[in-house]
């Protein structure tokens, strides 16, 4: 007879960029980390809202179908997904609809308790999970959270009931977010969609000296439009593609850094992880690291294992 030890916890997330699926044990363990990213036409900057519903609603029934060669004929005992954006009020994105469907049918098919979290959480979960700081959950940290949809800093601190933990926004940009400055400026230069692992890859094949522009930062605020508006110049005036991409990269470098000791300045002791896309870039955590916590690339971009892991978080609280 199996013992609930041997059961697992799913978590979807279905973010505008990628579809996936990870499954943690009873111990906590990510045991798979599942990944589809949805596809994006030469030229294009990004899906809209309905084209990526209708990808993820093609991807997750694939996605899904590999799950049981992880966990067998095991239980599945709650499932965790991404239901919208953030924890802030009136967030919402269509295509977090597509894995709240998937995680309602995995919850009637296998009687189990299906958890509502954010996509913002679940990157805070698995960060701290990929850089072995869960024990911050017991007392209050500072999250960044950079990405292509969110350029936030976070106060979190010990939630309530179904909350691991409860966020709050304290700063981060006034404009475009990080993720979207090294995109149009990638798709500008003919990379493709996402473009930060290809605008990394040039970037480092630059060995020439940088300008160093004025970045803008106010206390925890920054501006990142104009990063995107100097990066277009600078290659409409046939700079060469890879300066380009290291002026970027270090742009935003320098920006992070800056806020990163505004926080600091603010919040002398609090400690401090970076989680998103953005930060899987190994210049920029090269750069910060000295400040806090940074995950694995896997667990940077958008995954599920932080919803799975919340999953868990919330099975073992209510038993």
């Amino acid at each position: 007879m199996k013992s609930k030890n041997d059961g697992f916890f799913l978590g979807i997330d279905t973010s505008n960029y990628t579809t996936s699926v990870s499954i943690a044990d009873y111990a906590g363990n990510i045991i798979a980390n599942l990944k589809n990213p949805l596809p994006v036409k030469e030229g294009e900057r990004g899906l809209r809202q309905s084209d990526a519903v209708f990808h993820h609603t093609k991807s997750l029934p694939l996605l899904m179908s590999e799950v049981r060669k992880y966990i067998s004929d095991n239980p599945i005992l709650a499932v965790g997904v991404s239901a919208r954006p953030t924890d802030r009020d009136g967030s919402y994105m269509p295509c977090f609809l597509a894995g709240v469907s998937a995680a309602s049918g995995v919850g009637l098919g296998s009687d189990c308790p299906v958890f509502h979290f954010s996509h913002q959480c679940g990157h805070i979960m698995a960060a701290l999970y990929s850089s072995e700081s869960l024990s911050l959950m017991n007392s209050p940290f500072a999250a960044f959270h950079v990405s292509g949809g969110t350029t936030d800093i976070l106060y979190i601190t010990p939630g309530e009931g179904e909350k691991p933990f409860l966020v709050e926004r304290i700063g981060g940009t006034l404009d475009i977010n990080a993720g979207q400055a090294i995109d149009r400026a990638g798709v500008y230069m003919g990379i493709p969609f996402p473009a930060g692992p290809h605008l990394e890859a040039m970037a480092r094949k630059y060995t020439g000296k940088l300008s160093g522009a004025k970045i803008c930062v106010n206390g925890l605020s920054c501006n990142l439009s104009g990063l995107e508006n100097k990066a277009i110049q600078m290659y409409d005036k046939g700079i060469d593609a890879s300066c380009v991409s290291a002026f970027v990269i270090d742009f935003i470098s320098r920006t992070l850094r800056k806020l990163t000791e505004n926080l600091r300045e603010q919040y002398p002791n609090l400690p401090v992880v970076y989680a998103g896309g953005v930060m899987s870039c190994s210049i920029i955590k090269n750069d910060l690291s000295r400040f806090g916590s940074f995950a694995s690339p896997a667990f940077s971009a958008d995954n599920a294992a932080g919803t799975a892991l919340l999953a868990r978080e919330n099975f073992l609280h209510n038993i």
